[in-house]
């Protein structure tokens, strides 16, 4: 393909892209297919000659389209949104066209240097405390990781070192193996898999902390079992605490729990992938309350702030702690400008070495969009939350399970498990519409979270029309 074809080819393929977007909601959201499928569909080997570009197009519909489900459909509301927007995508576009790998500032000194300022941006948006924001002479900053689960756990490699080199400062006798044997993190029953999964992966014992009645953990809650591994000779060092949990979006207790953890040495995060967007709107501010004790503080841009995926946001209050923990600076990676005070490596922030420009999405939906701009995509999903909520609960053969603050409803039919998992069970078949389930203290619990960039109160109407048709059906066959 030469560069004339790819003209032509790209204004194609932006046309196929809006038409698959503008018609989404006219597709099944759930795919019709059994495992395995596709393997019969394409040939068992790499072609020895080049192929047609038509051909491939077409084989995306025959081959591609029957497996997907489809996220960005205003009928989706499994998990929680992956954000989707046109400045986004045509950033992505750039990124791939410029195709730099920036893991230093010298392999791509505006790679590097846009991320820092759009960190800054985003951070201020937030009103994240200056110790967060890295301008010209802070310690701290932020970088774009790929998910919240590379988030969390570079916070608790960082921690783990920190931790080992503090115990040893006061005991040079214990070797590393010694004290990693006596660490100990917390985070809460409803965290995220991907919080346990940190602690397998840095070979570290993770306990639950139990939750309150609204599902978040408390100051009281942390200090218990704080105060008993430490007369059981632990070491407590890191606590992972979380703003919008993923079963009911739930926020632990920060306020109460910051100063516990700087009082103890343990290294804060806090976790706040979905809900931390929301923060850009201040009557949702006052939840981050308590930020300031944080050690470092995530979120995802590319669940609601119009970001498409990969962008997760890290914040540190002291860079140093991340650099220290990660840095390997071999002679081919070295340049003459890394000891500039203004100079930013991002290669000692992350675990891999390379990294795309991605910043770039951000750029572009910051000015497109606009602080207001995102605010409202915010509010409106909030306001489809609510009204989602109010159908509910005007139904008395249903429950609302949380509390509704942002845009998840946690609801159920009243009656058994089973009867709530034979539901979910009619509506996956359905591919009308796509949820998927948590549990909340034993109870089997429907999931409705707003996702779609284009969700419509109608697509709420006609979801909770279909909702309630196949509640009917089932409470019919469930008599007979």
């Amino acid at each position: 393909m030469n560069a004339a074809e790819f003209r032509r080819r790209g204004k194609e393929m932006v046309d196929f892209v809006a038409d698959y977007l503008e018609n989404l909601e006219q597709r099944p959201v759930y795919p019709d297919v059994e495992p395995g499928y596709l393997r019969s569909l394409i040939p068992t080997e790499a072609p020895l000659e080049p192929e047609n570009y038509e051909d491939i197009m077409k084989d995306v519909e025959r081959v591609i389209m029957p497996g997907i489900t489809h996220w960005q459909s205003p009928y989706f509301y499994a998990y929680f949104p992956a954000a989707s927007s046109y400045p986004a995508m045509l950033a992505d576009m750039l990124c791939g066209g410029i195709g730099c790998i920036g893991f230093s500032w010298a392999a791509s000194p505006a790679c590097t240097e846009l991320e820092t300022v759009m960190l800054d941006w985003l951070g201020k948006m937030l009103q994240l405390p200056e110790c967060f924001i890295a301008g010209t002479h802070g310690h701290g900053g932020g970088v774009i990781q790929g998910t919240a689960s590379e988030a969390t756990l570079m916070s608790l490699l960082a921690a783990r070192c920190k931790a080992v080199c503090r115990v040893q400062s006061i005991n040079p006798e214990k070797s590393e193996p010694e004290i990693l044997k006596g660490l100990v993190a917390y985070t809460s029953e409803q965290s995220h898999s991907s919080v346990e999964r940190a602690g397998l992966i840095g070979g570290v014992m993770m306990k639950k902390v139990p939750t309150d009645s609204t599902y978040a953990v408390s100051g009281d809650a942390l200090k218990k079992m704080v105060e008993k591994d430490k007369e059981a000779g632990l070491i407590p060092f890191y606590f992972c605490a979380t703003l919008g949990t993923t079963a009911s979006c739930a926020f632990d207790h920060i306020a109460e729990l910051g100063p516990l953890c700087n009082k103890e040495n343990m290294w804060m995060h806090v976790d706040a992938a979905y809900a931390g967007s929301a923060f850009v709107c201040p009557e949702f501010r006052s939840l981050l309350n308590g930020i300031e004790f944080a050690d470092s503080f995530n979120l995802n841009p590319h669940k609601w702030l119009l970001v498409n995926f990969d962008c997760s946001t890290m914040w540190v209050k002291k860079r140093q702690d991340l650099i220290c923990a990660f840095k390997v600076d071999p002679l081919y990676l070295r340049h003459e400008n890394q000891e500039s005070g203004l100079v930013t490596d991002y290669r000692h922030w992350q675990i891999p070495l390379g990294r795309r420009f991605r910043s770039l999405k951000m750029w572009f939906v910051f000015r497109m969009y606009g602080l207001q701009g995102l605010q409202a995509h915010i509010r409106k999903h909030v306001s489809l939350a609510k009204e989602f909520e109010s159908l509910v609960r005007a139904d008395k053969r249903f429950e609302i399970c949380a509390e509704v603050i942002m845009g998840l409803v946690c609801f159920r039919l009243k009656g058994s498990n089973e009867l709530n998992q034979n539901l979910l069970k009619r509506i996956t078949m359905s591919r009308e519409i796509h949820l998927v389930p948590c549990h909340l203290t034993g109870r089997f619990v429907l999931r409705f979270a707003i996702c779609s960039r284009t969700t419509e109160s109608r697509h709420i109407q006609q979801a909770w029309r279909h909702i309630t048709q196949l509640t009917f059906e089932l409470l019919q066959d469930s008599v007979q």
